[in-house]
C-alpha cells in the first residue's frame, strides 16, 4: 500500500478527518498499518478532490503542497463573513450588486501573479499557533500579503445585464492561494462584499474527479479486501519529474544516501528508477569538477 487514494470529500468532515476515515477502512479491512497523509487542506465546507498518500507516497506529499490546483467556487453577493464562507458571522453589508459583464471585467484584474491576503481562519502558523486558533480566542490577526499566481480565472452561467446575488467561477491556481481571499477581493473590485457558498476543487496536480472515490465506496472496498483498486501508484503524484533510469549498483547506492557522479543529465530534479521501480527523488546539481546526483528523497520499496 504505496500509493495514493484519490478521495471526493464531502462538505463537512475537514481533511484531518479524512486521513482517520482513510486509516479507519484499512484497520477495518485487517491491511497493514501504513502511513497516512493528505496532500493539501481542502476546508469542511469544501468538497472534491483530496489526495491521500498511503506508505512511501506519504514521502513525496510536500511536492504535491506545491502543486497547482483547479476550484469551482460561488460568491455570493451583499455579505462578507469573518470566515470569508457561509460559517461564519457577518461583519460588512452591501445593497450593491454587479452585472455579469462588469464582474468579467474584473477578473482580468485578478489573473496573473496578484498579492492576496489570507484569511484570519486559515491554517497558517503565526508565532507557533494557527491562525484560526488565535482569531476563535478573539485576538486580532494579522497576516501578511503574500505573492499568489491565478492561471485562469473564468465565469459560468448565462451572460445578462441584470444584476447578480451570485456568481460562479472556475479558477486555476497556484500554492497558497487562497480562494476565500479572492472572492472577497473581487467582490469589494466590484464596490460590494461577498463571501464564498460553494467551494469544489476539480483538480489538484494531476489528480482529478474521475480518479476520486466516496467515502462510502472506500468502507466498501476495503471491506471487500478490494481497496488495491482503487490505489494509484507512488509515481502517479510525480508525473511532472523526469524519470532516470539507474543500474542496480547506482540504485544501492542511493538507496544508501549516497552521490553519484558521472550522470549523463542536464541539472535538475529525477525520479531515479531501478527497472521502473521508484528508488529516490534525486538532483543532479553541478559539482565542482562533475555534475553530482544528490538524494532528496529515498523510497523504501
Amino acid at each position: 500500500m504505496n500509493g495514493w487514494l484519490i478521495i471526493d470529500k464531502p462538505v463537512g468532515p475537514g481533511s484531518t478527518q479524512i486521513v482517520s476515515a482513510v486509516k479507519r477502512a484499512l484497520r477495518d479491512g485487517f491491511y497493514p498499518k501504513v502511513k497516512v497523509g493528505h496532500g493539501g487542506t481542502l476546508d469542511p465546507l469544501a468538497s472534491g478532490v483530496l489526495p491521500i498518500a498511503l506508505g512511501e507516497a506519504t514521502k513525496t506529499s510536500g511536492h504535491m503542497l506545491g502543486a497547482d490546483k483547479i476550484y469551482d467556487f460561488t460568491i455570493s453577493f451583499g455579505a462578507e463573513t469573518r470566515t470569508l464562507d457561509a460559517e461564519g458571522e457577518v461583519t460588512a453589508t452591501s445593497d450593491s450588486r454587479p452585472t455579469r459583464a462588469e464582474a468579467e471585467a474584473a477578473l482580468l484584474s485578478f489573473t496573473g501573479l496578484i498579492e492576496q491576503i489570507p484569511p484570519a481562519y486559515s491554517a497558517l502558523m503565526i508565532d507557533g499557533r494557527r491562525a484560526y486558533d488565535r482569531a476563535r480566542a478573539g485576538e486580532n490577526v494579522e497576516i501578511k500579503a503574500r505573492k499568489v499566481t491565478i492561471h485562469s480565472l473564468t465565469a459560468s452561467g448565462p451572460v445578462h445585464e441584470e444584476k447578480l446575488d451570485q456568481i460562479t467561477l472556475t479558477a486555476r491556481v497556484s500554492k497558497g492561494t487562497y480562494i476565500r481571499s479572492l472572492a472577497r477581493d473581487i467582490a469589494r473590485q466590484l464596490g460590494t462584499v461577498g463571501h464564498v457558498v460553494m467551494l469544489r476543487r476539480l483538480k489538484a496536480g494531476p489528480f482529478t474527479l474521475e480518479q476520486a472515490i466516496s467515502l462510502d465506496k472506500l468502507a466498501e472496498l476495503a471491506m471487500a479486501r478490494q481497496l488495491e483498486q482503487a490505489v494509484l501508484p507512488l509515481t502517479a503524484g510525480l508525473d511532472d519529474i523526469p524519470a532516470l533510469p539507474v543500474t542496480p549498483d547506482q540504485a544501492r547506492l542511493l538507496r544508501q544516501g549516497q552521490k553519484l557522479t558521472g550522470i549523463a543529465a542536464k541539472p535538475g530534479l529525477y525520479l531515479a528508477t531501478e527497472l521502473s521501480v521508484p528508488v529516490a527523488l534525486v538532483e543532479l546539481r553541478e559539482g565542482d569538477l562533475r555534475p553530482e546526483l544528490w538524494v532528496v528523497r529515498g523510497f523504501n520499496l
